[in-house]
């Protein structure tokens, strides 16, 4: 495979910023030429730049999202930042008892930048687990990533034993079923799981979004930290707009909205409300 070369890198670079916001370090030029050259092998191509024209010159816009889901970072685990699903276990009685005095049962929540489905599934966990018991209760989550290929993998809702460890017992017996024979090692999402998660492809740099809410809960955490400044701000004034009054916004650790104009309350540090 060519060495990608630092003008080629910063066209790449330019690009996957125009069009999916990501932000690449001056330091990351071996990270684009591992993960773009993945494209140029797939297409038995010789050059970076060859590869560039046929990105920027394919109208259907199929190879722009293999190449950002070629650059796109997934880490993700169950029950990630536990702190999260330990709060939300506390305030979802106090959401679900304001929702009966309106007449409501709904319950929305948006999990942006699913990845392969980990987040979505632990928040039906948590929510199952409420709503769940109470009965009558319509809850769905929207799973979201710019990757097709982590969701396909979250649609198929099967994990290796490994990544359920984390799982409570309980919580693996009841949303959870194991493989048998040469699948044993494997895991499948419930249907009453998977029932409750709907997954779509969204790039959060569109002008406009499929969907129109309110959402009582905001999950998109490790995020915006791939954004600049003037994206994230962006992006946070447009979760404000789709929460509904007292719903959540969730952040990841690293994350902070110090720095950013915006209208949410400070509830503790990652969690904000409308």
């Amino acid at each position: 495979m060519p060495e990608i070369t630092v003008k080629e890198f910063d066209k790449f670079r330019e690009l996957i910023h125009q069009k999916a916001g990501i932000s690449i370090a001056d330091n990351k030029i071996q990270l684009v030429q591992a993960r773009v050259g993945r494209r140029l092998r797939f297409h038995d191509m010789d050059s970076f730049n060859e590869y560039y024209k046929l990105v920027v010159d394919d109208k259907s816009g199929h190879e722009m999202v293999q190449l950002l889901d070629a650059i796109s970072i997934n880490l993700t685990s169950f029950f990630r930042e536990p702190s999260h699903f330990q709060f939300l276990n506390e305030v979802l009685p106090r959401v679900m008892e304001e929702k009966k005095k309106s007449g409501s049962s709904r319950i929305r929540t948006w999990s942006a930048g699913c990845s392969t489905g980990e987040e979505p599934y632990t928040l039906g966990m948590n929510i199952g687990e409420h709503c769940g018991a109470s009965g009558g209760w319509d809850a769905k989550i929207l799973a979201t990533d710019l990757s097709t290929r982590v969701l396909a993998e979250a649609q198929a809702g099967v994990y290796h034993g490994d990544k359920v460890r984390s799982i409570a017992p309980h919580l693996v017996k009841k949303y959870l079923t194991q493989g048998t024979g040469e699948w044993s090692d494997n895991f499948r999402v419930s249907s009453q799981l998977s029932a409750m998660v709907v997954f779509r492809r969204l790039n959060l740099m569109d002008s406009q979004y499929p969907f129109k809410g309110p959402f009582d809960f905001i999950f998109c955490r490790n995020v915006m930290i791939y954004f600049n400044r003037e994206f994230q701000q962006k992006l946070i004034n447009r979760f404000y707009d789709y929460i509904g009054p007292g719903g959540y916004l969730f952040i990841g650790h690293s994350e902070s909205l110090t720095s950013l104009d915006h209208k949410f309350k400070y509830i503790r540090p990652t969690v904000y409300q409308k």
